[in-house]
């Protein structure tokens, strides 16, 4: 072999990638809301009239529709919605009873009697407050109350001015045929609803010393105690009262937090099944009893083509005539109230013209009980799509899981008897076999030797303790790993030409070229694990090369601008079928039938194991064209 100092670029020609198939876009950003969301239906998209009939313009009826899904959205930042009403109610409230106290006082005209104008006077002041605040609510400051009070401004504006001017009807006109003393009460009401305890019963300590200065004006010699009685007795009410409505007013606002709270935790769960239903591999829909498909994520509609695209949901499966094996299969299933609870396999011609074979697993929504008795049958079912091929894969790659944990254990076990097959056979071949005998003997050792390969091979990949990685001189070790190699090879092959290693490691025969920088290149492995990755990809270019100098090159050079290192074994053997290249690292796939197919699934298990990476690249094009393996190794951070 010839060793060369790497250029400062490594020319290479551009690799011919094969890509499989994967979804596209970028599925990490939380999905919005939109009309065109394909899990997001709306209560008034169109429907199929029914299983098989095409979409019409139609609305869905009554029933059917979604109640308050167009509504739904993410929950109110600010408290106090419930105050806020019962302020808006309470304000028009106001109004109306200030209309109603304009023309109260002209009814005392049909008893004959004087029309009060102070009383008139109050009265139209209070109106146009009253009705001003109505209909300019700003007049009142801060629209929107606290949780569980109204703010200084609006109970000014509100709850003072009623008790100012109830009171100032109450003493002005105190033996009047109206009672405006029982307005009083409305007030203190509303203080206990919207203010805080301590603030209702100010309210109607305020108001208790108005009724007892209204029971002493009003009052002669004779019935002053009764009238204060009569006051006194209405003033407990007026505390009852407060400490009643204020009790139900904090009531009502824990109940509104809680609701509240309830619906931001509703909202959050919505939007994480959200983003796990359009992060699925598996397509899902759910459709009704008529066909309609009423939500489908994105995988589903990988599966039923574009046109599922183009709807937006609820649509009939009735629109496309490749999805009535799917329609069928759905009706059936609402006939019968029951599907298999094994996977069925359906298959369908996009309108691309590729066939798309599914496994499909169907649940219903358990809600009128389907199936049992004579009850009717579920408006809703849930279906799980899956492609067969991707099943298929799942599947093989579980009994690999469970054959290599089997092979594990049987490698363990085989350690012990092949250690006693080669001592014993080591001995017999001290006694100074015949040359026949001898022949057998060493066919032995060979057979015992390659079985310890295998279940090393085994044991490599079996899980362990995960060894640390180390910074070693890839420059070095790997000059020393083709060193030790060509020297196995020679023993292995006796008759051929012996590649002799001399000061300057050049070999005799050339068939293997390496390119390595004419500097040290420290980079972060295990020495035995390079030693083992290295060996494998040497011998199965050495396998499929020719004999040709310069068949098997090997080149390490350090990327410009990156903290990495790249390694490449390189053969000019036959180019490797793309039926072949999509398993070239699965566990026990190999194409030699005498071959355990683990030498390049535990290249990439070392690799994995210190953070480097190892693909298929073939390289070169042209007349000389090469299959090649190539590694990215971490460099040490610099200090």
């Amino acid at each position: 072999m010839a060793v060369k100092p790497s250029p400062a670029g490594q020319p290479q020609a551009e690799p011919r990638r094969r890509r499989a198939d994967r979804r596209q876009g970028d599925r990490r950003a939380l999905p919005r809301a939109s009309p065109s969301q394909p899990w997001q239906g709306t209560a008034d998209s169109t429907l199929g009239s029914g299983f098989g009939a095409p979409a019409t313009d139609k609305p869905l009826p009554a029933d059917d529709a979604d109640s308050g899904a167009a509504d739904w959205g993410p929950p109110v930042a600010g408290e106090g919605a419930a105050m806020l009403r019962i302020l808006r109610i309470y304000t028009v409230a106001r109004a109306a009873l200030a209309v109603v106290l304009v023309l109260a006082p002209w009814t005392v005209l049909l008893y004959g009697g004087q029309l009060p104008l102070p009383v008139l006077l109050i009265c139209l002041a209070y109106a146009g407050q009253a009705v001003a605040l109505w209909m300019l609510p700003g007049l009142a400051g801060d629209n929107r109350p606290a949780p569980d009070r109204i703010s200084r401004s609006q109970w000014t504006m509100t709850i003072g001015v009623d008790m100012v001017a109830f009171s100032l009807l109450r003493l002005v006109d105190p033996n009047s045929h109206l009672n405006y003393a029982a307005l009083l009460v409305l007030p203190v009401l509303m203080a206990g609803v919207l203010t805080r305890r301590l603030t209702a019963l100010a309210s109607a300590a305020l108001v208790t010393l108005v009724l007892l200065a209204g029971a002493l004006v009003a009052a002669t010699d004779a019935d002053v105690l009764l009238q204060l009685s009569q006051a006194g007795l209405a003033s407990a009410g007026l505390f009852v009262i407060a400490v009643l409505t204020s009790e139900l007013a904090q009531r009502l606002a824990s109940e509104e937090r809680a609701a509240r709270g309830n619906r931001a935790l509703a909202y959050q769960q919505t939007q994480l099944n959200r983003v796990v239903i359009e992060e699925m591999t598996e397509g899902l829909l759910v459709v009704d009893q008529r066909g309609a498909v009423r939500a489908l994520n994105p995988a589903a509609q990988a599966l039923l083509g574009p046109a599922s695209g183009r709807q937006a949901p609820p649509f009939s499966l009735g629109l496309v005539p490749a999805w009535r094996p799917l329609q069928a299969a759905i009706a059936d299933a609402f006939l019968r109230g029951l599907w298999p609870e094994e996977a069925r396999e359906l298959a369908w011609t996009l309108p691309d013209g590729r066939l798309c074979q599914v496994q499909v697993r169907v649940r219903f929504t358990r809600r009128s009980g389907i199936g049992i008795g004579k009850r009717p049958a579920e408006d809703f079912c849930v279906l799980f799509l899956e492609e067969q091929r991707v099943a298929q894969a799942r599947s093989r790659q579980e009994k690999l899981a469970a054959m290599g944990r089997m092979s594990a254990g049987i490698a363990h076990e085989l350690r012990n008897p092949l250690a006693a097959v080669a001592q014993a056979n080591a001995l017999l071949r001290e006694y100074g076999l015949p040359p026949a005998h001898e022949r057998l003997a060493r066919i032995v050792d060979a057979n015992v030797e390659r079985l310890k390969r295998i279940v090393d091979d085994v044991m490599a990949v079996a899980p362990g303790a995960a060894q640390p990685s180390a910074s070693i001189d890839a420059r070095a070790e790997l000059l020393t790993i083709c060193q030790d190699w060509l020297g196995a090879a020679t023993q292995a092959n006796p008759a051929g030409p012996a590649p002799s290693l001399g000061a300057d490691l050049s070999a005799a025969s050339g068939r293997l070229q390496l390119s390595l920088p004419a500097a040290a290149l420290a980079v972060m492995f295990d020495p035995e694990h390079l030693r083992r990755v290295l060996v494998n990809l040497l011998d199965n270019a050495d396998r499929h090369a020719s004999q040709s100098p310069g068949a098997i090159t090997l080149w390490l050079q350090a990327l410009p601008g990156q903290a990495q290192a790249e390694l490449v074994v390189a053969s000019d053997g036959p180019a490797i079928p793309p039926e072949v290249e999509r398993y070239l690292f699965e566990p026990f796939f190999s194409t030699r039938s005498r071959g355990s197919g683990l030498g390049l699934y535990i290249c990439r298990e070392l690799c994995e194991r210190h953070g480097a990476s190892i693909e298929f690249r073939p390289v070169g094009e042209g007349q000389n064209p090469r299959n090649a393996f190539r590694m990215l190794l971490h460099r040490p951070a610099l200090r």
